[in-house]
């Protein structure tokens, strides 16, 4: 199973793919797709969309897990960042891929096994698990292949 992972933003997206055939985790390609801060902010949406294609058409993954919004502070920052994930779903759906939502205590659960876990163990682990020499960066595609991670775990056979 090819999983396509997205931490969800507008400046940084993170995104990381693997295969997981039930006891195993490939990881195949991760980054992140950057947005200028002063670029008209509905020509970010464009081009987060177009490189959502992009990677949906090059890696064919056979889902997605994205991480669930969770926000308690700026109100903005969450409405811009909830449209973000809207273009990101619906690039998603166009290209038929199913759609897995985690909440970050899920991914941690998944990852560590605990989920209150620190951000720099799930990056740790992340590593280790997919057999990566360093930490994958930026931050944001490391969180990307955690939740791949969580959804093999939680998700298995399920496409």
């Amino acid at each position: 199973m090819r999983i396509l992972g997205i931490d969800p933003g507008y400046a940084i997206v993170g995104f990381g793919v693997t295969d997981y055939n039930g006891k195993k985790f490939v990881p195949i390609e991760y980054g992140a797709i950057l947005t200028e801060a002063h670029t008209d902010f509905s020509e970010r949406l464009k081009a987060i969309a177009d490189d959502m294609d992009f990677i949906c058409e090059r890696f064919q993954p056979d889902c997605m897990a994205i991480e669930k919004l969770f926000f308690t502070n700026n109100q903005k920052t969450a409405i811009d960042v909830a449209q973000a994930r809207g273009v990101i779903v619906l690039s998603a759906v166009r290209h038929d891929i199913p759609i897995f939502e985690y909440t970050p205590l899920q991914v941690k659960q998944s990852v560590v096994g605990y989920g209150r876990a620190e951000k720099k163990q799930v990056m740790d682990m992340t590593r280790r698990i997919l057999k990566l020499e360093q930490i994958p960066k930026p931050d944001d595609a490391a969180d990307a292949l955690a939740l791949t991670i969580c959804h093999g775990h939680c998700c298995k056979g399920i496409k």
